[in-house]
């Protein structure tokens, strides 16, 4: 009787005017209809007869509620949507939300990134000291926290904190949460700030105030454009000889593309630097106090500041209406903007990615740090501000916005893992949804179910763990297995998030451990490195077995090898990759080879005649063909003769490397009763091809490579004169600003050039290799490696 009431309610219409109510009769109609018919129900249906069987109260019950459960359906995929979301979020999400930051520091090498940090990290109370990256006291800075990174005093994996920075707001102090990730300046280190920008909302772009726009501050520069990343810039060391951050605003302008301004000016110059004047609020701010704790802000320019600060507000103004259409209007009105209104200009400008506001200080003698943390609240975007977008599978990967809302589904990126004591640490940007420390995600790519049994806060090598992280936030989770890269939800959402760009590897080193007692520890090392750096690669090559890895220049592969001692206690050889040479013939060469072995028992007894060649159909592949007649060699071993040409071709006799485009034919030869086997055909045609393979003018071909290089039209000459000793140029194109040359090298020249390249190109040099054809290698050449290979044979002889 439940399913014939319930059935009733909702074909009558009782429950339209309340979905909740369709749907609690569902629940109920579906209850029922699933259990047991009650006696009362199975007599309706008995005395209904055939006739009437579609109009039974028991299948109205399921239609009615099959149409309320896709009612219900409907409703849940209405309520997952931004809208509903937005709709729904409480004023306290909104408040919250509004005040997170998820930044990057990035910048050339040695402009002061990690110093920059330290002082952030102080002025927002997360240490109590400063300690310098080369400092005297043997500590370090705090976001160095590798026992290498310290040693040489350069950033080599990037490491995330975060903080909470308190600034003044109409009158009321309001609290920022910052998220910070500190990434390398080193191009072998790219990897780290490619996947740090991937998941970063904004970014300090870290300027040196001498050298303005240096080599690796375009490639950081073209990271951030690559993902859309809006940034305020900060020109440090305006305490150093020589400092012009002018001349920096004018190189962003130029070099980059990007409209900038300063919205500050310096307080003296060099060693007399001793603070700035806020251009917006026309008013000179100073630090004061233990490690320049306290700011100082008059609202009176100096004097002798006023005209400039009076030039630079014109200019920043003039350059914000080329950007912003608020700001354009009042500036053909010829109203002067509030500086509210340049603020407001300012931030819009930033997060559409057309203007970077400069401001400048000095990071090491602890100058206007503060006043760059209050741009980085006023300037860069909240999680809510930027459009991060995921792929929904069930609809041919079509792109969906994700919202930073709480009460929506969980999704969430894993960028980064780290190998720690505990497992396998796993940073996780979460994009949309809330995590929860127990909660179960899955894995969109390999749609794997994982429980998240702890949530951590990372402070550089130190955590603080957590039970819940919030939509926008950044946090770490361990006993997670995954790669870098995946996505993961909660299960409701076919979406998956694209991956970053991960540029190719650049060179390579042979790798073995001195001790074979090692092979194990550094299996282990190599499978977490590659793991961890999509930029580390490891093979085997086939031909020489040797263990290659590769990386993005000799730096990158000597920390690895450096990680290897240290770490797992692992020391290792490493050198120059053989290369892949070939061998061939170039002439034709006749053949008469007869195998007679007495051993005791049955012997080896074989003859062959015959000649090998060019061959002419195909420079890369081998060709066997058998022109017996009479029946001189039985079918039987012919195939024999066949394979043993194949056997004969894996290792040639000049180099023992594989021989190409070789052909052999068989014309004769001859058996014995007893004697003749197919081994001994087999052994008799590679011992004949190897005796014929001197006089058919057998060489040694090396691999050339196609190479493509870009670099600034100002290095065009040193490339040239690089190129001219390594191999042919084969196409030049030369832009406005870049050039691009292709040419073909020979493999073994190849060696160590993204260093010499580096050294003629000021860094800005960028190459890439594929593989393009064999060609026979120089005179000189051939006898050097084919006399390394006798002279190793011997060793092995004499061993």
């Amino acid at each position: 009787m439940r399913v014939i009431r319930a059935a009733t309610a909702l074909s009558s219409g009782c429950a339209a005017g309340s979905r909740q109510a369709a749907v609690r009769y569902a629940g109920l109609a579906c209850r029922a209809a699933v259990s047991a018919p009650s006696p009362q129900c199975y007599y309706n249906f008995r005395l209904s007869g055939l006739r009437h069987f579609s109009r039974s109260p028991v299948s109205r019950a399921m239609s009615a509620a099959e149409a309320a459960l896709k009612q219900a359906k409907e409703l849940a995929a209405a309520n997952m949507t931004p809208e509903a979301a937005a709709a729904r979020m409480t004023p306290e999400e909104a408040k919250r939300l509004s005040r997170v930051r998820n930044i990057g520091i990035a910048a050339h090498i040695d402009s002061g990134k990690t110093t920059v940090t330290e002082r952030i990290l102080f002025y927002t109370g997360r240490v109590k000291a400063i300690h310098e990256v080369r400092g005297r006291d043997g500590v370090g800075a705090k976001m160095d926290s590798m026992e290498l990174e310290r040693e040489r005093g350069i950033t080599i994996q990037s490491a995330a904190t975060f903080a909470d920075w308190k600034k003044v707001e109409n009158g009321k102090e309001e609290t920022y949460h910052i998220n910070l990730i500190d990434t390398p300046g080193h191009i072998d280190f790219t990897i780290e700030v490619e996947r740090a920008m991937r998941v970063l909302d904004g970014a300090v772009m870290v300027l040196c105030a001498v050298s303005g726009v240096q080599s690796q501050t375009i490639t950081v520069d073209r990271q951030m454009k690559r993902y859309n990343v809006p940034r305020i810039s900060f020109v440090n060391k305006m305490d150093r000889m020589g400092a012009n951050p002018f001349k920096a605003v004018e190189m962003i302008n130029s070099k980059l593309k990007l409209p900038a301004a300063a919205v500050q000016i310096p307080i003296g110059t060099e060693k007399e630097f001793e603070g700035v004047v806020d251009l917006i609020h026309m008013r000179a701010i100073r630090n004061d106090g233990h490690r320049g704790i306290n700011v100082k802000v008059s609202n009176q320019v100096p004097e002798e500041l006023r005209e400039l600060a009076e030039q630079k507000r014109q200019e920043l103004i003039e350059k914000l209406a080329d950007v912003d259409d608020e700001i354009a209007e009042m500036f053909l009105e010829e109203k002067t903007p509030t500086p509210e209104q340049i603020k407001a200009a300012i931030r819009r400008a930033t997060i559409a990615l057309k203007f970077t506001p400069v401001l400048m200080g000095s990071a090491l003698a602890d100058k206007s740090i503060q006043p760059m943390l209050d741009a980085v609240c006023d300037y860069l975007p909240n999680p809510n501000d930027v459009d991060n977008t995921a792929l929904d599978r069930s609809k041919g990967e079509q792109p969906v916005k994700l919202l930073p809302y709480n009460s929506l589904p969980f999704v969430g990126l894993a960028f980064k893992l780290e190998e720690n004591p505990y497992g396998q640490l796993t940073y996780m940007r979460v994009y949309q949804g809330s995590l929860k420390k127990g909660q179960y995600l899955y894995n969109s790519r390999t749609d794997k179910k994982v429980r998240i049994p702890r949530i951590v806060r990372m402070h550089s090598n130190e955590m603080e763990d957590v039970s819940e992280i919030g939509a926008g936030e950044i946090c770490a989770v361990f006993g997670v297995e995954c790669a870098s890269g995946d996505t993961f939800t909660d299960g409701r959402l076919p979406y998956g998030m694209s991956s970053m760009f991960v540029p190719d590897a650049v060179m390579s080193l042979s790798i073995k451990p001195k001790r074979s007692s090692d092979a194990d520890a550094f299996s282990k090392a190599m499978n977490r490195f590659m793991r961890e750096d999509p930029t580390f690669r490891l093979h085997v090559d086939e031909e020489s077995e040797e263990t290659i890895i590769s990386g993005m220049g000799e730096l990158h592969l000597e920390v690895y090898v450096e990680r290897l001692r240290r770490e797992y206690k692992v020391d290792c050889e490493t050198g120059k990759p053989r290369v892949a040479y070939r061998e061939t013939i170039t002439k034709r060469a006749d053949f008469d080879y007869l195998l007679k072995r007495q051993t005791g028992g049955p012997g080896d007894y074989a003859r062959v005649v015959g000649f090998i060649e060019p061959n002419e159909k195909s420079a890369d592949s081998n060709y066997f063909e058998s022109r017996v007649v009479g029946g001189n060699i039985p079918d039987k071993y012919i195939a024999a003769c066949g394979k043993g040409f194949e056997e004969a071709c894996v290792k040639g006799p000049l180099l023992g490397h594989r021989v190409i485009g070789a052909s052999l034919v068989v014309t004769d030869g001859a058996t014995h009763v007893t004697d003749s086997s197919d081994y001994a055909f087999n052994l008799a045609t590679q011992m004949a091809f190897r005796k014929a393979f001197s006089d058919a003018g057998g060489i040694v071909l090396e691999p050339l490579m196609k190479t493509t290089i870009t670099a600034p039209v100002e290095f065009q000459g040193n490339i040239l004169m690089l190129m001219n000793k390594r191999g042919t140029i084969v196409d030049t194109e030369v832009g406005t600003d870049d050039f691009s040359m292709v040419a073909e090298c020979s493999l073994n020249a190849m060696f160590g050039f993204s260093t010499h390249l580096r050294a003629a190109t000021q860094g800005k040099g960028e190459f890439s290799m594929e593989f393009s054809h064999y060609a026979p290698a120089p005179p000189h050449l051939q006898k050097e490696l084919i006399a390394a290979y006798q002279k190793e044979l011997e060793a092995k002889r004499t061993k």
